[in-house]
């Protein structure tokens, strides 16, 4: 189980993973609902997408994959895609609605 300072560190990786329909990360879309990291550096990422059938799950898969493996205690990624809570609007951050101009 991860400590915290290891969920913060996935996290802000995370961030750093950006949909480009939005131009905003995944963590401040509320997409993350939660992460984790074994003994044997499996990370596992509990996650929705806003839409059912979105268009870009492989291309956030990829760079969800990539962002994690590069910290050095992941060796390995786990992605659920979950469906509940359902997404929505109220689920981002302050920043993100901000951002998109729904502050």
């Amino acid at each position: 189980m991860a400590t915290d300072e290891q969920k913060e560190k996935m996290l802000n990786a995370l961030e750093s993973v950006i949909d480009p329909e939005l131009g905003i990360d995944i963590v401040n879309l509320g997409l993350i609902y939660e992460v984790d990291l074994d003994d044997d550096g499996l990370a596992t990422v509990n996650m929705t997408l806003t839409t059912m059938g979105c268009p870009l799950t492989d291309y956030l898969s990829d760079n969800i994959n990539h962002v994690l493996k590069a910290l050095p205690e992941v060796n390995d990624v786990e992605i659920e895609l979950v469906w509940y809570p359902q997404w929505n609007p109220d689920m981002m951050s302050r920043y993100a609605r901000i951002s998109l101009g729904i502050g």
